[in-house]
């Protein structure tokens, strides 16, 4: 492909594992390995653990008090495209995940001057990862989330490693990357890319 026949696009990966930077984490391998892909389609960009940061519990763009989601929102809206990584706990996102599905519910009430959502032409994508079988399941989760909020999806907008029931093996144990995780991370990426340079080039009507 050649990249400078195309727009160049920003994302950014938020990593929503349940420990802070100083502890290895599968969550932030694969949204790493995702973003690299993307990188061969010419995106640029760059990965945020949320447990790094104060971010406040709420619905509102700023919680006061420290809170560090507005800095995180301001890159997020600076971005074309979102990435949200997430391990599987109990069958669920994780509880980090589902608080920046919360923040994000803020973008519901904003606008800019023509009426449409300022989530409107970004693309979001999804990676999960866990022990247990329900990657759909938790993708399907974030997928409503995400386009209640304004963002676009592509097909096959997912990526993910299950590992067997009952056992405790880490995608980040593992001596390589799966074949098919691989696979499925380059149609994300590929995907992904090209619906964002759409959306960037052709806007959503108004509202």
């Amino acid at each position: 492909m050649d990249l400078n026949t195309h727009p160049p696009l920003r994302a950014v990966a938020l990593v929503c594992t349940l420990s802070s930077s100083a502890a290895p984490s599968s969550s932030q391998l694969l949204a790493d390995q995702t973003m690299a892909a993307l990188a061969e389609h010419g995106v640029t960009g760059k990965t945020i653990r949320i447990a790094d940061h104060d971010v406040k519990p709420g619905v509102k763009t700023d919680m006061g008090d420290g809170d560090a989601w507005p800095e995180i929102r301001d890159t997020i809206l600076g971005c074309d495209i979102l990435i949200l990584s997430t391990p599987i706990w109990l069958g669920h996102p994780s509880s980090i995940a589902q608080r920046v599905l919360e923040r994000l519910d803020a973008e519901i009430s904003e606008s800019d001057d023509e009426g449409r959502m300022l989530t409107y032409g970004k693309v979001a994508a999804v990676c999960v990862v866990g022990n247990e079988d329900g990657a759909h399941k938790v993708s399907a989760d974030l997928f409503q989330g995400l386009n209640d909020v304004g963002f676009s999806l592509a097909p096959n907008a997912v990526t993910y490693w299950v590992g067997e029931a009952m056992q405790g093996t880490d995608y980040q144990d593992l001596d390589k990357t799966p074949e098919k995780t691989a696979a499925t991370t380059a149609t994300l990426a590929a995907n992904t890319a090209h619906l964002a340079r759409r959306l960037k080039a052709a806007r959503y009507p108004t509202s």
